[in-house]
């Protein structure tokens, strides 16, 4: 009995033991089931955010892209535009350096235009100055050459005005003789010769009448003193205050005003030959033939006889005197412009 009571016994642990088994069994079946459908949730969680995160990539991917080929195109627009702005600079460098060039000829030629016309001032100046020895035209024409010189503003031009400027110093400092001045004189003389009357056709004054009243109303003795007086200026007697008066006839008295004139134009001749001793030697003869030869109470000899009185103390007589300096200074600056267009 005890050996069966064991055994059941012992049949009851077994049991135990296997209900123990079959419950720790079934409990760890449970738990792995419950950790199953757990990991089974979180991985279909992790799936679905994957999925999510994925979509949310390709849509991020997409837009990148998008923004890439957005990016890429205006890229390509913006090198288009920076191609077009450079030949658009090129294009206006290119028509700058056109205009600069333009406007250094359009400059070049207007100064060489300028400079032209200088020198062909000063040339007719110094014309003038040998030739006629008109030194204030001279000055006049090399201020006036110094002034433009000045507008033009070029530092290159300098040395032309410092030679100008010693020209001009050296002609005020020169003696001055009006020969302008004298001349006109001598032409005022010569339009006088043919209006001048000679000596020879100076006719007397009238001689006023004497009328006298009647005496005693006797009209016979009145007629007779007017007889008397007209008989009387039938033949006139007059004082020419001179001891010999040339008579010449119509002729001689055309060649004499000629020779006049002729020896008024030597005259002028001698002034601008700046010949003192001729021009006075002229002026003393033509003053004695207007005295000899002309009446000198008539107003046109009187004035011609007062003029060239007047100019024969002019002093004409001095250097000969250029300004060669500043026209070849003009000249070779011209020249040297020249050489280095070519």
């Amino acid at each position: 009995m005890d050996e069966q009571s064991g055994a059941a016994g012992w049949a009851d642990k077994v049991f135990t033991s296997i209900n123990v088994l079959i419950m720790i069994a079934a409990f760890c079946a449970a738990a792995f089931v419950w950790q199953w459908f757990d990991m089974r949730n979180q991985i279909g969680k992790l799936q679905i955010e994957l999925a999510s995160r994925l979509a949310a990539a390709e849509s991020y991917n997409q837009e990148s892209r998008q923004r890439a080929a957005q990016a890429l195109e205006a890229e390509r627009a913006a090198e288009v535009r920076l191609g077009m702005l450079e030949k658009k600079m090129a294009d206006s460098q290119s028509q700058q350096d056109a205009l600069e060039a333009m406007y250094q000829e359009l400059a070049r030629n207007r100064d060489e235009s300028a400079l032209a016309e200088v020198e062909q001032v000063l040339l007719i100046a110094n014309q003038q100055l040998q030739l006629a020895g008109n030194v204030r035209a001279a000055l006049i024409a090399l201020q006036n050459v110094d002034s433009t010189l000045q507008r033009m503003n070029r530092p290159q031009l300098n040395p032309i005005r410092n030679v100008i400027n010693r020209d001009i110093a050296r002609l005020k400092s020169m003696p001055y003789a009006d020969i302008v001045g004298v001349s006109m004189h001598l032409d005022s003389v010569l339009n006088r010769v043919d209006s001048m009357p000679l000596a020879m056709e100076a006719h007397p004054r009238p001689i006023p009448s004497k009328t006298g009243k009647a005496t005693g109303g006797n009209l016979w003795v009145a007629f007779g003193r007017e007889a008397w007086q007209d008989i009387k200026q039938l033949v006139k007697i007059q004082n020419m205050e001179k001891q010999e008066v040339p008579l010449l006839p119509p002729s001689q008295a055309y060649f004499l005003r000629e020779n006049l004139k002729l020896r008024l134009l030597s005259a002028r001749l001698a002034l601008l030959a700046h010949d003192q001793g001729a021009f006075r030697e002229d002026l003393k003869l033509a003053q004695q033939w207007i005295g000899q030869y002309f009446d000198v109470s008539a107003p046109e000899a009187k004035e011609a006889l007062s003029i060239l009185h007047q100019i024969y103390g002019s002093e004409i007589a001095i250097d000969r005197m250029d300004i060669n300096d500043s026209l070849n200074a003009v000249h070779d600056f011209r020249a040297a412009g020249a050489r280095g267009a070519k």
